[in-house]
């Protein structure tokens, strides 16, 4: 069993930035893929960012360039930092998990099978 923690989520004002971290317990994190997801009220779970336990990371279209995934396997944290927000980004932010190879990453829910409980992000305009 994985357990996952996220935190880092608030109230911010367009353009404004949050770093938002995803600890892992439970089993070590280098054997973890991770994924982020978000879903905004009335809206399906959606892929955000992803990263395998080689590194190799990976985005959803809407968000390069202001979102950077990167992994701290010491510490089992996964952090997601976020440019540039807009009242678009709005959500409740989850981190995911699965047992995977090097150097893959999955961009679907079913692709993970551990779940936190997620943060709420709000970004006014």
């Amino acid at each position: 069993q994985v357990q996952l923690v996220e935190s880092g989520g608030g109230l911010v004002q367009t353009g404004d930035s949050l770093r938002l971290s995803c600890v892992a317990s439970g089993r070590p994190l280098s054997s973890l893929a991770i994924g982020w997801f978000r879903q905004a009220p009335g809206r399906e779970r959606e892929f955000v960012a992803g990263i395998a336990w080689s590194g190799v990371f990976d985005y959803a279209d809407s968000v390069k360039g202001r979102l950077k995934i990167s992994r701290e396997n010491a510490k089992n944290t996964v952090y997601l930092l976020m440019n540039n927000l807009k009242p678009e980004d709005s959500a409740a932010y989850f981190c995911a998990a699965t047992v995977a190879r090097a150097n893959w990453i999955g961009e679907s829910r079913v692709d993970y099978n551990y779940w936190g409980q997620g943060t709420q992000v709000t970004v006014s305009s």
